[in-house]
């Protein structure tokens, strides 16, 4: 299994929540409590995404533009960055109607004001005119979706293209459908959507991405980092990589280094400790038993290791988790 692809499924997106919006100008909604990963995308029309606490400045998407907001920052959608918040949605249930401050104090109809339903999962004035959206909102499971979000600047912007059009215009399609299993088809979608969106991100000109994705297109280093989430609880050696690779031990280390920007059995020590973070969190497997699952051989082995990475014991961890 190749490295995004490990790091997606194990942080796989959960109570995921998709949107369809539409808003004729002037319009601004304004989403609190958001989850660590939002997704917007602007189907017709233009909209501006805006982070209303990270400085950073507003973006403007153009018709197949996709936004991704990495982190739980509060961010409005509007046609304008200037535009005033009409409404400040929190979650999925409460519509909060005003004019910004004093609408976050004042619980309202839950289709009240700016907003009327247009059908499933479909919301706004729908008049002529409208700007189109789709807001997709995720949680991200543990220290793997930690991982993940490492991957994301505050707020990113993903260029329109062939590939992301059209998952967008099959989420678009599937958003105001209302058919049993319909929210498991969103679910996917969204992660098509997504994993397009990332992979097209972390090609773009100008991305700061981990060393670790860099060092994917490498032969040696990316082959390398294959085994290493393929087998994580092997013994590995870096003369068994080396070896692997068809490369001299110290050759094969120094690539390794160049590329990732660690040694091999510290970066696989440190997705041992992503393994484990989570498998203490998600399941009332032993810490001993946990400590076999990702490589080592006794639970006082795997708790130094592990009390080093994250400060505290698997116990201490297990308790603050639960």
């Amino acid at each position: 299994m190749d490295v995004l692809s490990d790091l997606l499924h194990r942080a796989h997106a959960r109570n995921a929540l998709v949107r369809q919006l539409i808003q004729r100008p002037p319009w601004a909604l304004a989403f609190t409590g958001a989850p660590p990963l939002t997704v917007v995308a602007a189907l017709g029309g233009h909209a501006s995404v805006r982070l209303d606490d990270a400085g950073v400045a507003p973006v403007r998407l153009a018709p197949g533009d996709i936004a991704l907001i990495g982190g739980a920052h509060p961010h409005t959608i509007a046609d304008d960055p200037s535009t005033p918040p009409q409404a400040v949605i929190h979650g999925s249930r409460k519509l909060l109607v005003g004019d910004g401050a004093a609408a976050a104090g004042a619980a309202a109809g839950a289709m009240a004001g700016v907003q009327r339903s247009l059908g499933p999962r479909t919301y706004g004035d729908g008049l002529p005119g409208a700007t189109i959206m789709l807001r997709g909102a995720c949680e991200l499971r543990g220290e793997a979706g930690v991982r993940l979000l490492g991957m994301l600047p505050a707020l990113a912007v993903v260029p329109a293209g062939p590939r992301t059009r059209a998952a967008l215009d099959l989420l678009a399609a599937e958003v105001a459908r209302d058919e049993p299993g319909q929210d498991a088809v969103l679910h996917r979608l969204l992660d098509l959507v997504l994993v397009l969106a990332l992979r097209a991100w972390c090609a773009g000109p100008g991305a700061s991405v981990p060393s670790w994705h860099r060092a994917l297109a490498d032969p040696v280093a990316g082959e390398a980092l294959r085994l290493l989430h393929e087998r994580p609880a092997h013994r590995w050696t870096v003369a068994e990589l080396a070896a692997g690779a068809g490369m001299s031990r110290a050759a094969f280390a120094a690539r390794f280094r160049s590329m990732v920007g660690e040694p091999p059995l510290t970066y696989l020590t440190g997705w041992r400790m992503t393994l484990g973070a989570d498998l203490l969190s998600d399941t009332d497997a032993t810490v001993a038993a946990v400590g076999r699952e990702v490589g080592y051989g006794d639970a006082f082995a795997f708790s130094v290791a592990f009390k080093r990475a994250h400060g505290v014991s698997p116990s201490a961890w297990r308790r603050r988790t639960h």
